[in-house]
């Protein structure tokens, strides 16, 4: 094992949050390095992501510190080429000091109040560490799934790419979120069957009274709460609606997806002598994902009201409630149907167990304020609720990262 020289601050992950905070401590003159298991950096966006993929989030929203965006189409939606791109000029310009394919194996605590680094066998010490890993560390996948045969390939949402990359066949999506609505339309307009287990992301317009739903969220300050503000704290795992930037912005609505030929089913919750078992909870999922959207309206509508914006009538949006009327599938025969593949799209869970400190709540969220942890001299950026909601997001990341500058360059 080789001992590196003593570093400031070490920066562990080179995606959207520790490439921002990067740009600070090179504004400021300030020594550290940013470590990457990746080849390159950002590479939730380059290879994590699949082909038709675009931004979710109007352009403007990209807030990195030093890569505003700033081109012609403010509420246009960039595609995945063009995010990695925008990024590749802001690694060039910036000549950030990132060293990839580095896997930082455990953050402890060193001598004299530092921090021993330990990665690839290396190790480093730092008088300062923030983990900008993210939030998106292990896909949700149950136990059960490893009693799914062979002959059904499974993928996790970041490894689908495009429906021609899968076997011929049916494909079962779990998850109704952004990414599991997104690769389910993507499979469908590609002629697969495919079928849809459910959970309650709401269901919102993609515009809303004149402007792009989340143009509205952000005004009403949505994504400026904290988790103080929540009603509790399961309700920092919020879901935001099922819209997409496809094709100038689209709204991703389940009852269409039932009369376009997808199959809707509830929670998934195990397999069977070669059956996929089904909670018969779809009618359940359905009404709390339109409740759930209608309550994001009056919460706009609200402020419209106080604020006196000025904005036209609320549009005639989707009328049908055609899914109301599928039967309940309890369970799918995997020959019968088809199904060849199924993709994990039911969210993440925290995997910060490199960090060897007892900084995390009993729900895995690190303890701090605004992404200072009670240990001196350990950081967490590009997490959400740190203390906003919007510390994960394109827009609020920058915050997040000025923030934990700030702490560091005092």
């Amino acid at each position: 094992m080789r001992m590196d020289t003593k570093i400031d601050t070490i920066i562990v992950g080179a995606g959207q949050a520790g490439l921002s905070l990067s740009y600070y401590l090179k504004q400021a003159g300030r020594e550290h390095l940013v470590l990457e298991k990746a080849a390159q950096p950002v590479d939730a966006w380059r290879n994590q992501r699949w082909d038709s993929f675009t931004l979710v989030t109007p352009n403007w929203s990209f807030l990195v510190p030093g890569a505003e965006y700033s081109g012609p189409e403010p509420g246009g939606y960039l595609s995945k080429n063009e995010i990695v791109a925008h990024f590749d000029r802001y690694v060039e310009r910036n000549h950030f000091p990132v060293r990839c394919e580095v896997t930082v194996s455990a953050v402890e605590a060193g001598d004299n109040g530092s921090f021993t680094v330990r990665a690839n066998g290396d190790t480093w010490q730092a008088n300062r560490v923030v983990i900008a890993t993210g939030s998106n560390s292990r896909s949700k996948i149950p136990p059960f799934a490893t009693a799914i045969g062979a002959g059904i390939r499974q993928l996790e949402s970041w490894q689908y790419r495009n429906p021609g990359a899968l076997a011929p066949g049916a494909v079962l999506v779990v998850g109704s979120g952004q990414s599991g609505t997104q690769i389910a339309q993507d499979l469908r307009l590609s002629g697969r069957k495919v079928y849809l287990s459910i959970g309650s992301t709401p269901m919102a317009p993609r515009r809303y009274r004149g402007r792009d739903l989340f143009d509205w969220l952000v005004l009403i300050g949505f994504f400026d709460r904290t988790a103080a503000m929540l009603p509790s704290p399961e309700m920092r795992y919020f879901s935001p609606p099922m819209i997409s930037g496809r094709d100038g912005g689209q709204t991703l609505n389940l009852h269409r997806f039932y009369r376009e030929g997808v199959t809707l089913a509830g929670h998934l919750r195990g397999i069977e002598e070669g059956c996929l078992l089904f909670a018969p909870d779809l009618k359940e999922c359905l009404g709390k994902s339109e409740q759930m959207g209608a309550n994001m309206l009056k919460m706009i509508d609200g402020f419209i009201q106080k604020s006196s914006a000025g904005a036209p009538p609320a549009e005639v949006g989707e009328s049908s409630r055609d899914a109301f009327a599928a039967p309940e599938v309890l369970s799918l025969d995997v020959k019968e149907t088809g199904i060849t593949t199924i993709i994990w799209a039911a969210g993440y869970r925290f995997d910060f167990s490199l960090v060897k400190f007892p900084v995390f709540d009993s729900a895995g969220f690190p303890i701090t304020r605004g992404g200072v942890s009670p240990v001196p001299g350990l950081y967490f950026v590009g997490m959400p609720w740190m203390d906003q909601f919007k510390t994960a997001f394109l827009v609020g990341v920058g915050d997040n990262a000025r923030h934990v500058a700030e702490d560091i360059l005092k």
